[in-house]
């Protein structure tokens, strides 16, 4: 996900380089480690397959099971489907990469790879807030969770997700690729990067600058707000529950949306959060260990998330097998 924002100044070349406008970037990537590459393209191959069969299959099942036509479901289907997205803007460049001795992207290539990672990073934060609000309804408040969680509630909620997010691409990848760039053209990155292609740019990023901490206070900070406060709530009304069995069951119905929570915030406070190496030597490391951090960032959530639910979700296990037995008889 390209939403945090780990600082940037302004970034100005000399008028003698300022004679050609880049057409293509060069991604950088583990180019110095082509040992690593070429194991790291067998195991991420791996894991992609890995996120296409399990979040497909949760697309399925949540969209042909009758049983599973339900809020918490629905938003579930689209989390699949924006993982799918997600990694589908940048894995699939991300092997190639590493079977390709140079390494370019069009400029118009890195912009929509850019745009696509932007787009599916909001839009997941914005709907795991809505998924928060729904576990909320359905805790807090059961009698009352048809009448507010109805059709008309929750296809807006999901709607209004995508719309944030790719409002929210829209102005961040333009104004990045408004900027001049006419001299260096090596991005330092596994990927289209954000904050290592303004680094490149010739002219002022203040602007962007900006922009960029505004998104990352409305797609980060408010949502992650938003779903603690929503789980006070929970944890509150579920310790309220005086049988244990009665306490566990309330739980369970959102262990598995937490879960998801935790790996996704905590992974990226972790990327992000982490303190910089002041040591010059140790650059190179550090540079390979952010890339390793950020690649790995990008597959593993999104595999995570499928086994997360279908492991703690009975309704999916059992819509999952009545999908896989009617495949099987229809062969």
């Amino acid at each position: 996900m390209q939403l945090i924002l780990s600082g940037q100044g302004t970034h100005t070349m000399d008028s003698d380089n300022q004679t050609a406008s880049v057409t293509e970037f060069v991604l950088l990537g583990l180019s110095a480690h082509p040992t690593l590459e070429k194991k790291l393209f067998v195991l991420i191959l791996l894991m992609y397959l890995g996120i296409l069969l399990g979040n497909g299959v949760l697309l399925l099942v949540t969209t042909l099971d009758a049983r599973l036509h339900m809020p918490m479901y629905f938003f579930l289907g689209h989390l699949s489907l924006l993982d799918v997205c997600y990694t589908t803007s940048s894995v699939p460049l991300i092997l190639d990469s590493f079977l390709t001795p140079r390494k370019t992207i069009s400029f118009s290539g890195c912009a929509v790879q850019m745009f696509l990672s932007f787009a599916m990073g909001a839009t997941e934060c914005v709907l795991l807030g809505m998924m928060a609000f729904d576990r909320y309804v359905a805790i807090c408040h059961p009698l009352r969770y048809p009448v507010v969680m109805c059709k008309s509630t929750y296809v807006p909620m999901a709607a209004g997700s995508w719309a944030a997010g790719i409002t929210n691409s829209v102005v961040q990848t333009s104004q990045a690729m408004w900027l001049p760039f006419c001299g260096d053209n090596v991005i330092n990155h596994v990927t289209c990067e954000i904050l290592a292609v303004l680094k490149l740019a010739c002219a002022d990023i203040s602007i962007n600058v900006v922009s960029m901490v505004v998104a990352n206070v409305i797609f980060l900070a408010v949502p992650v707000l938003f779903i603690s406060i929503s789980y006070v709530f929970i944890l509150t009304t579920i310790l309220r529950i005086p049988s244990a069995e009665g306490r566990k069951k309330a739980f369970s119905t959102c262990s598995a949306h937490l879960t998801v929570v935790i790996i996704f915030y905590g992974t990226i406070l972790f990327m992000y959060g982490k303190p910089k190496s002041k040591d010059p030597l140790g650059t190179d490391k550090q540079d390979l260990t952010d890339k390793l951090i950020s690649l790995f960032y990008g597959v593993v959530t999104p595999m995570l998330n499928p086994i997360i639910y279908s492991l703690r979700n009975k309704d999916v296990k059992a819509a999952a097998r009545t999908l896989v037995a009617q495949k099987h008889f229809a062969w």
